[in-house]
């Protein structure tokens, strides 16, 4: 199981820029759903990747899914020469993204977040909306079921 709470104190301590997104970022806007992971959008700069490397590499990030004794190294030029990686680590399973299906890059949706305090740490969370819109793109039979979730929330809301 993931330590949420953890990895988000690992990264606010590191001083790593990045947006929840997925199945946590529903769970703070309201859904009931449940998740395994943490899935991140990380702002792909030198000096954020450097961040991002150090925050994680005490846990020792290995590709999930990947056959055990396959040659990985966790470091700067790995994140660099990479986009998107599905982690497991010492304190649970991170999806980190470059880049996301149908919403862009850091840069792109950072101005679509909300600043909150999730686990006791303040952080960038994709806004409802641009939520929706990126699990729609992505398509994923379990994004879909969410989206409707998150359309009631919406909803909810906005009668509010």
């Amino acid at each position: 199981m993931t330590d949420f709470a953890k990895v988000l104190q690992v990264l606010a301590q590191n001083q790593v820029a990045y947006v929840l997104v997925g199945g946590v970022a529903a769970t703070v806007h309201g859904s009931a759903r449940l998740t395994q992971d943490i899935d991140l959008l990380y702002q792909r700069s030198p000096d954020n990747i450097r961040r991002l490397v150090r925050a994680l590499d005490p846990y020792r990030p290995y590709l999930r899914g990947a056959p055990v004794g396959l040659p990985f190294q966790w470091d700067e030029q790995t994140v660099e020469q990479g986009l998107n990686f599905t982690l497991t680590t010492a304190i649970g399973d991170i999806d980190l993204f470059g880049e996301l299906i149908g919403g862009g890059t850091f840069e792109k949706l950072v101005a679509h977040t909300i600043r909150l305090h999730v686990f006791g740490v303040e952080c960038a969370c994709l806004d409802l909306e641009h939520l929706i819109t990126v699990k729609r793109a992505a398509g994923r039979p379990k994004d879909l079921e969410t989206i409707a979730e998150l359309e009631a929330l919406r909803e909810e809301q906005d009668k509010d």
